[in-house]
């Protein structure tokens, strides 16, 4: 599984409970875009819609540029909403998460599977200043201690 892209502040500001696999609906040039690794999760996150009175996931704000082989495309928007491809269980299941109190759907990474394009998205609740500055201290703390068993 070549990963593609990864959301580096998703585990730094959020705290990971649960995660999800799903398939990106996307253009033909998105996918080529994707595929060479441009693509930006940063401020991107997941939402559920209700559609003609059923719930359907979409990924919100995560930055694909137009392929650059593509030519001229006047109407695409880089940011627009993607649908995530999932069965209805996930989604009811992932309803009944989010009516919880300080939960959100974070993209974690984008990667290629038997070449189709999934996203890895959790469950997460939001850390507070005090959490990261421990998570911070930590992972120095640890970064030293290999440095001194290295030498």
């Amino acid at each position: 599984m070549p990963t593609l892209a990864y959301n580096k502040r998703a585990k730094f500001d959020y705290e990971i409970l649960d995660t999800f696999e799903a398939g990106l609906k996307l253009s033909g040039q998105e996918v080529k875009s994707v595929r060479t690794g441009h693509i930006n999760l940063k401020g991107a996150y997941v939402t559920i819609k209700m559609s003609d009175s059923k719930p359907e996931a979409y990924l919100i704000n995560a930055h694909i540029p137009a392929y650059k082989m593509a030519g001229p495309l006047p109407e695409y928007t880089p940011e627009r909403a993607r649908k995530l491809l999932l069965h209805r269980k996930e989604i009811d299941r992932l309803m009944g998460k989010l009516k919880q109190r300080g939960l959100t759907l974070v993209p974690i990474k984008v990667y290629t599977k038997h070449n189709k394009i999934k996203l890895e998205f959790g469950v997460g609740r939001g850390k507070r200043k005090i959490d990261k500055r421990e998570y911070i201290k930590k992972r120095d703390i640890e970064k030293q201690i290999r440095a001194k068993m290295k030498h």
